[in-house]
């Protein structure tokens, strides 16, 4: 490629990634959103101290908006606690709901010991009443009992409704009860001597938040299952936006309502998350858009989070008849081996972990990458063992199509003599084309093997990567987080990712070492930044796919140097192919014998 085409492609690059960086400093913000409701004052209490203060949080009183209903100032609420060694629970009489949960097992931020709080700032509390006038978040419940495992509050509601909610928590997980896991029970009973009916109603699943201003919307999500499939709904898909060109463009949506049978209801963001499982199937989901922080833009990413609230029928109640929702109420890690134990989650809530297309491969590259790490005390050891494992496993296959690829580039002027003889006779074209493939055993389709092993495995391991609660703040060299970019400085504002740059040097170096086939100078071209452009396009990822694909790289290239050594004697058109063909001739004829006759007398 000559010089001016090399500078023009650099410039693109350099463009590209200038463009995708500033156009997210300074891009102007949207349109304001019009008010849809007041705001309210929401307090939330440290699960270790009591205070008014949230790890995490970013300040002890925060106004947020309330989409769904006014919320007004509330007394100080009286907190009950439940806790075990994973979890802590604070309830509030108000709604006799959960406050919030605190997940002991996980720091909330690096280095500091307080937990990641589970709702920590929200519209509601956790399965408090959504939409129910009378019952709802700021209805007093009386507490009537709290001991070491249970809790059980109650309230009247319009003089005719009694409702008890009772809610217990394991202190020993077992095989068939998961630490993070709570048991719910509303019972609702008619105190007249007549018939009543209830309100269709909504549970609040709580609000979650984007793990840090590097993380877009689409990763905060609600979902649910109507017992055959699996929905979920991003916060991306409430934002609204002008599209591309255009094209795809929507408007910001406060809300958005699904109704459906619900099986099981989730709230998550990256690596946490809420899944509400009731006895008896809901009737819909109500996904709403929170601004977590008011004086933030709207353009920074963790400015708004989602809500998420399952809808209820209930039957009438007779005379002095009585009925109970039951259900389950998950939070805590998204970890496919805890959320896949079938004696505990019945209804495949594993597929909260979202891993989309290639959820085989990455439940597969998830499990082994586990049991690997059973064996070894780092992660990034377990991932670079996963890769070498892989690329052993996929070795024949690799092997066939490097040896096809280098017969191609062999019969090249073969190829182009062929072509310039046949030009004008496509039929005569392609026969001598197959025939010229079938006398060097070349496959044209041989470098396509290993891409499309490759890739599934390179998106699944993007999929199970980016939402692994294990990966979470663990180490490896340099990077201090696996599950985020491994940035060591900035440079202008730009951050300095080693890990990329690696995998982008290996993909040019592995490139350069394998054999091209002959193309035009576009494709030419094309092939040449193709590592440019990877490498740009992964630049932000979390340090773990980039590890994986370093790793992938630095082995591509030891194969392919061995390759490249070694000779082709599968190749009947070279020397060493032709004395094998030869041989195996002669192994199949019998030997004549050559002795010269003696002469006649």
């Amino acid at each position: 490629m000559d010089k001016k085409n090399t500078t023009i492609g650099v410039i693109c690059i350099i463009a590209a990634f200038a463009s995708l960086y500033l156009g997210q400093k300074f891009a102007p913000p949207p349109p304001a959103t019009p008010p849809l409701v007041s705001t309210a004052v929401v307090k939330t209490v440290n699960a270790a101290t009591g205070s008014a203060t949230v790890p995490g949080a970013p300040a002890p009183t925060t106004t947020i908006p309330a989409l769904s209903a006014v919320v007004k100032d509330a007394p100080a609420a009286a907190l009950t606690t439940l806790e075990n060694d994973y979890i802590t629970v604070h309830f509030t009489n108000f709604g006799g709901a959960i406050r919030d949960i605190a997940l002991r097992k996980f720091p909330a931020e690096l280095g500091h010991p307080l937990p990641y709080v589970f709702n920590a700032v929200h519209t509601d509390p956790m399965l408090g009443f959504v939409d129910f006038p009378g019952l709802d978040r700021n209805t007093g419940f009386e507490l009537v009992s709290s001991s070491a495992t249970e809790v059980v509050y109650r309230a009247v509601f319009a003089g005719e409704i009694e409702v008890t909610r009772h809610y217990s928590l394991v202190a020993t997980p077992d095989d068939t009860h998961d630490p993070y896991q709570l048991r719910n029970e509303t019972t609702f009973r008619n105190l007249t001597d007549k018939p009543a009916s209830l309100a269709r109603f909504a549970l609040s699943l709580g609000t979650t938040a984007p793990i840090s201003d590097s993380v877009y919307g689409q990763l905060v999500t609600t979902g649910y299952s109507d017992g055959s499939s699996q929905t979920f709904i991003p916060r991306t898909k409430l934002d609204g936006g002008s599209g591309f060109l255009g094209v795809g463009a929507s408007e910001m949506k406060p809300s958005l309502l699904t109704s459906s049978a619900i099986t099981w209801a989730s709230v998550d963001n990256q690596f946490f998350v809420g899944i509400l499982t009731p006895d008896q199937p809901g009737v819909g989901l109500l996904t709403s858009r929170v601004k977590l922080l008011p004086a933030a833009p709207d353009t920074q990413h963790n400015a708004f989070g989602v809500s998420g609230a399952a809808q209820f029928d209930l039957t009438p109640l007779p005379a002095h008849g009585e009925s109970t929702l039951g259900l389950s109420f998950y939070v805590g890690p998204k970890e496919y081996r805890r959320l896949s134990k079938s004696a505990i989650f019945k209804a495949d809530q594993d597929k909260v972990m979202q891993f989309g297309f290639f959820k085989w491969f990455s439940q597969l590259l998830l499990t082994l990458m586990t049991w690997v790490h059973s064996g070894v005390p780092n992660w990034g050891v377990a991932i670079i063992l996963t890769t070498l494992l892989l690329k052993v496993i996929f070795l024949p296959f690799t092997l066939a199509a490097s040896r096809s690829a280098k017969r191609m580039q062999k019969i090249q002027p073969e190829m182009q003599a062929v072509r310039e003889k046949f030009k004008d006779n496509p039929q005569k074209l392609q026969s001598a084309t197959m025939e010229l493939f079938k006398k060097h055993k070349v496959n044209p389709l041989g470098g396509c093997i290993p891409i499309l092993i490759t890739l599934p495995f390179f998106f699944g391991f993007f999929q199970m990567l980016r939402s692994a609660a294990e990966l979470r703040f663990q180490p490896f060299l340099w990077a201090s987080d696996l599950s985020v970019a491994d940035t060591v400085g900035h440079v202008f504002g730009v951050p300095i990712n080693i890990m990329p740059i690696l995998m982008g040097a290996t993909t040019i170096i592995s490139m350069r070492l394998t054999p091209q086939p002959s193309v035009d100078n576009a494709q030419a071209k094309m092939i040449k930044f193709m590592p440019w452009i990877m490498t740009l396009l992964c630049y932000s990822f979390s340090c773990s796919l980039a590890l994986y694909s370093t790793v992938n790289g630095l082995f591509t290239i030891g194969q392919q140097l061995v390759i490249n050594r070694m000779k082709d004697e599968g190749d009947v058109a070279s020397p060493a192919g032709m004395a094998l063909e030869d041989a195996a001739a002669l192994a199949g004829k019998p030997m004549k014998n050559v002795t010269p006759k003696k002469p006649k007398k």
